[in-house]
């Protein structure tokens, strides 16, 4: 696939890395030599210093007959991203996609106009990292998760702790413990995140100490797993939050129609001021320094049920929620961009982070796969991807029950969603046209899973 960034700051330098591992064909176009020569020493791709909107340098890097562009230029107004979309996409590009800073833009009637200009698809990373930690706050007894048809299947991560009752038992003894509720058709562990390495598990693949465990489950199921796990959602009633960025505040904005306490710690007064006059008047905003733990003390914080720490400044992010979780909050979030330090957040006790780059790389790489991709999303601490599929009719996943498929071994279909019923695919599952499917795949083999239901 021939594909076109526009932008080489965090989001289109992850993107172009991650793309250019799937045999793609990129091209990276940036105004600032610098971002394109480091780019271009971590990833195979080919680089042009030019106007992200000017018709020669699209021309150059070829829009006439590329499959995707993706205006992801955060150093610029939003208007060049759309501007430089709708340029590509008349040079003769088949899809656009670009960022956008404007949640008005996200509107229902605002996004069929821009649909109906060219623009195949809007995201603004901010809001969707927004949207996952309102999600997070929801499931708090997990480092991460996701929903399929409004919880009816539910996919969620647990961390086995030094107490956790299933460390050292394997998954054959663990899914023994629920036999009476026939835990075959409940919930499935699709994966086991150990360091830096992805596991699909065995039967005989024993449980570790910091392992991450991904498992799929009906509704019902994942509260037989959570009642065994001795975890339990706390209710949460009262929020602070440091930094009152974007991300800070449209969290802020979203969980004052529902939280009775929400606290804003923010260092920059102008900003202060700021959010005073925008958020609504049940939102406290404080002006200091949230890293100085005399501070946040001062501001009560052993009496929240959660913080959230999305300054920007990944450090400080991470520290601020270890002092949180030492001062008794019962559920921390941070925001961390290096992906590197994903699962040291995690090791010092942050509860769950939200990541940007990942985060938005899931909605643009939807658009490399078949149309019968509706979700992808990739999970905190593992390399691997969630896919939700609706099966095509004829396809070849629906040709034999899944025991007898080739289907990869780097990747496994958890559940499955028919009409109004979820239930957990096994190998007697036979895939009917139209059922909506759960992927859990390793990068390599998402291509081969693709091709299973075109």
């Amino acid at each position: 696939m021939k594909i076109i960034i526009e932008g080489a700051g965090e989001v289109g330098s992850h993107l172009a890395k991650m793309l250019s591992h799937e045999a793609n064909d990129i091209t990276v176009i940036d105004t600032d030599a610098e971002r394109l020569t480091k780019l271009s020493a971590a990833a195979d791709v080919i680089t042009i210093q030019g106007d992200p909107s000017s018709v020669d340098v699209l021309k150059k890097a070829g829009a006439a007959s590329a499959d995707l562009l993706i205006a992801v230029n955060p150093f610029v107004p939003q208007s060049i991203n759309l501007v430089s979309s709708l340029l590509a996409k008349k040079l003769g590009t088949k899809r656009v996609t670009a960022r956008i800073d404007d949640e008005s833009y996200l509107a229902v009637e605002n996004k069929l106009m821009f649909k109906d200009m060219g623009v195949d698809l809007m995201f603004y990373p901010e809001k969707i990292a927004c949207d996952e930690t309102i999600e997070l706050l929801k499931h708090s007894s997990t480092s991460d998760s996701m929903d399929f048809a409004r919880g009816k299947l539910q996919l969620s991560v647990f961390k086995v702790d030094e107490d956790s009752p299933i460390l050292d038992m394997n998954v054959a003894e663990f899914t023994s413990q629920f036999s009476s509720v026939n835990a075959e058709t409940q919930f499935r562990i699709i994966a086991i995140s150990r360091r830096d390495q992805t596991i699909i598990p065995r039967f005989d693949t024993r449980f570790k100490y910091f392992d991450h465990i991904y498992i799929i489950s009906t509704r019902e199921g994942m509260k037989n797993v959570m009642r065994f796990l001795g975890k339990s959602d706390v209710e949460i009633n009262s929020v602070m939050i440091l930094g009152g960025g974007q991300i800070g505040s449209m969290v802020a904005d979203a969980l004052s129609k529902t939280v009775e306490d929400v606290k804003i710690i923010e260092m920059d007064k102008e900003r202060c001021i700021a959010l005073s006059e925008k958020l609504p008047q049940t939102v406290n905003i404080v002006n200091g320094d949230g890293r100085n733990s005399d501070l946040l003390v001062e501001e009560s914080i052993k009496s929240y049920d959660a913080f959230i720490a999305v300054t920007g400044n990944d450090e400080a992010n991470i520290l601020a929620s270890v002092v949180a979780k030492k001062f008794g909050v019962g559920r921390v979030i941070a925001e961390v961009e290096n992906i590197e330090y994903l699962r040291l957040a995690e090791e010092m006790g942050v509860d769950a982070v939200i990541n940007k780059k990942l985060l938005t790389a899931g909605r643009i790489f939807k658009f490399t796969l078949s149309d019968k991709v509706r979700f992808v999303k990739y999970m905190n601490g593992t390399d691997a991807e969630v896919l939700e599929y609706t099966v095509a009719p004829g396809s070849k996943i629906t040709r034999e029950t899944l025991k007898d498929t080739d289907f990869p071994s780097n990747a496994i279909i958890g559940g499955v969603i028919r009409g109004s019923d979820a239930f957990i695919a096994i190998g007697s599952t036979h895939i009917e046209p139209y059922d909506r499917v759960a992927v859990f795949a390793l990068p390599e083999a998402v291509k081969d899973v693709d091709r299973f239901f075109k």
